[in-house]
């Protein structure tokens, strides 16, 4: 688990090919961050999950299987691609973002960036069917970065950045037509996933809520 506070901007120095998928070198630049990383260890790498399965003095290496590549930006990436970088969260750590897993749900498109003085909206277009996930206001994470929804459309949404936000991540990066790994808010996905299982069709296929009053009363509300 992850809080979407990158930790360090690396390099990916390799990419090699393997069975169908692909094994990634990082180089990161934060010695004290990534000091006592050790194999079999979890490392959110542009906002995916990725288990150490080898390292160096100041590289790793993860390898991405084919679901992962079918989902994320991974298969694009290349010597010498600048990536956000976070090591898994300590039961100790202060929370600075929202909870992250690194299961990156879909890459989606920038279709459009705005400069606002002391901030840069990024206006992301989504699947519709992640829709139910993503309210105004709430948590986003985009490549790895846990952001907060400013403007909700039906299939894209905006967020705003801050220049400290945008120094420190490959948010500085981003143009329009980039292609960034989105992870929607768990929490979001449980409750939409409950509310779901309470909705039968009526007589003619509309959907209806089975949540009432006297279903409130029975649960005690």
């Amino acid at each position: 688990m992850f809080t979407g506070i990158v930790k360090d901007v690396g390099r990916v120095s390799g990419v090699f090919a393997r069975s169908g998928g692909l094994r990634l070198r990082v180089q990161y630049t934060n010695a004290v961050e990534f000091a006592g990383l050790s194999a079999d260890e979890s490392v959110s790498v542009n906002g995916v999950c990725q288990t150490v399965v080898a390292l160096g003095q100041d590289w790793f290496e993860v390898d991405s299987v084919e679901e992962t590549l079918s989902k994320t930006t991974f298969g694009s990436l290349r010597n010498g691609s600048i990536v956000n970088l976070e090591r898994a969260l300590r039961p100790t750590d202060r929370l600075g973002g929202h909870f992250v897993l690194g299961h990156v749900d879909c890459a989606a498109s920038v279709d459009e960036l705005r400069e606002l003085g002391s901030s840069r909206e990024i206006w992301v277009t989504f699947p519709e069917e992640f829709t139910p996930f993503i309210v105004s206001a709430g948590s986003i994470t985009i490549d790895g970065v846990s952001l907060t929804v400013a403007r909700l459309e039906r299939t894209r949404f905006a967020v705003a950045v801050i220049p400290y936000t945008i120094a420190h991540t490959t948010i500085e990066l981003i143009r329009k037509g980039s292609l960034v790994n989105l992870e929607f808010d768990i929490l979001g996905k449980y409750v939409a996933r409950q509310l779901a299982s309470h909705i039968r069709p009526d007589s003619v296929g509309r959907p209806v809520s089975l949540i009432d009053e006297s279903w409130l009363r029975e649960r005690g509300f």
